[in-house]
């Protein structure tokens, strides 16, 4: 117990710094994104930056839930649509050698579940297949169905305790690599266990919790150099839609008047500095909570609004919220993390928050945010 406890507590502490790391990558592409002209060859590059440092924040939510801070969203998911947004990561993330193939099903019963676990279990089943591939060449197929599962074929499986016959959605991850013999395959799933010379061999072990924890099945075959096929089996939803996320906002719309930005990170201060001046705001900015005070004290005639950082050191964005509030209940504050929204909302709901934006966010983010906020008019 007291080694998981350290474990996340690290998770918490990494996720966090790493968070902060993403959001200077993140605004600073679509900085570079705006500055170009949209016939410029740098366009698809730094798109792709943005894509990637979007599924590398996602990651940052799991290790966040894994320590106890933050929490999994589950929302209806299309496996199918899911999958097809990966395939330039898993592309990129699997040996040259290896030839990927998707025969994504259409119109799939959504499944319920957390976008970025499930993402997390495709990747680790196409790398997993990628290793067994090695250095020859193979190809590792990605397949979508629809099933109906009796208990026969459930128990066949490795299996949740609250799995269920009926009506599944299928996963089906194969690959023409070097396969698994019987004994291999019977410690598969094991935490640490691992047949590569490096490796933590913890992928699929979280696989198979993740798997679990969504009431959900895994079925494995494999021959020794036959390549070895992995089934994703998911209770399927009802007929509810499918939750797609909105499109970006338009940053075409501009702000005014000065904003005091709260952050203990220089570098996460100098992207969202630039990113809120983009907007059309002039940007005054404190290194931590206690500095945030002095100048609300001091300057807060100026400040049509305040985006702040939760976790700072000397003062914390939580208590220097309350201070604020008890000094100015006319300027709206909004609080930033790498928390999930519904969290923090449940931790100030009735203190006076005006918003939260979740980092790292991007700049249809900052403008969604912002436009929903009673900007105080100075002068």
């Amino acid at each position: 117990m007291q080694k998981l406890e350290s474990l996340g507590l690290l998770a918490g502490g990494i996720a966090h710094d790493f968070n902060n790391l993403l959001m200077a990558i993140l605004g600073n592409a679509e900085l570079a994104l705006e500055d170009l002209p949209l016939d410029s060859p740098g366009h698809p590059s730094l798109d792709n930056i943005k894509e990637i440092t979007l599924r590398a924040a996602d990651l940052c939510k799991q290790m966040l839930a894994y320590s106890g801070r933050g929490k999994f969203v589950i929302e209806p998911v299309d496996l199918s649509l899911l999958a097809g947004e990966m395939t330039k990561l898993m592309e990129v993330s699997i040996s040259k050698k290896a030839v990927l193939r998707y025969n994504l099903a259409k119109d799939l019963p959504s499944v319920k579940g957390d976008s970025a676990q499930l993402r997390q279990v495709i990747m680790n089943l196409v790398i997993n297949a990628s290793e067994a591939i090695g250095s020859q060449n193979g190809v590792i197929s990605l397949t979508t169905d629809v099933m109906d599962c009796d208990e026969a074929t459930l128990r066949r499986s490795y299996i949740s305790e609250k799995c269920q016959p009926g009506r599944y959605v299928s996963l089906e991850v194969s690959d023409t690599g070097c396969g698994m013999s019987h004994d291999t395959i019977a410690r598969l799933f094991d935490p640490f266990f691992t047949t590569k010379f490096t490796g933590r061999g913890l992928g699929l072990a979280a696989t198979l919790g993740i798997v679990r924890g969504h009431h959900g099945a895994i079925k494995v075959s494999s021959e020794p150099g036959r390549g070895s096929t992995f089934k994703v089996l998911l209770p399927a939803g009802e007929a509810c839609p499918v939750v797609h996320k909105k499109p970006p906002l338009s940053t075409a719309w501009r702000g005014s008047g000065t904003l005091l930005l709260v952050d203990d990170e220089e570098m996460v201060l100098t992207v969202a500095k630039r990113m809120l001046e983009h907007l059309g705001f002039t940007v005054a900015t404190a290194s931590d909570g206690r500095e945030a005070v002095y100048l609300v004290k001091c300057r807060g005639d100026e400040f049509s609004c305040i985006l702040m950082d939760l976790t700072m050191p000397h003062l914390g964005g939580e208590e220097a919220f309350l201070q604020i509030s008890k000094l100015r209940t006319d300027i709206p504050v909004i609080l930033s993390s790498g928390y999930n929204p519904p969290e923090v909302e449940a931790r100030f709901l009735g203190e006076g928050m005006a918003g939260f934006i979740q980092k790292p966010y991007q700049l249809s983010s900052l403008v969604e945010v912002l436009q929903r906020v009673p900007l105080r008019r100075v002068g």
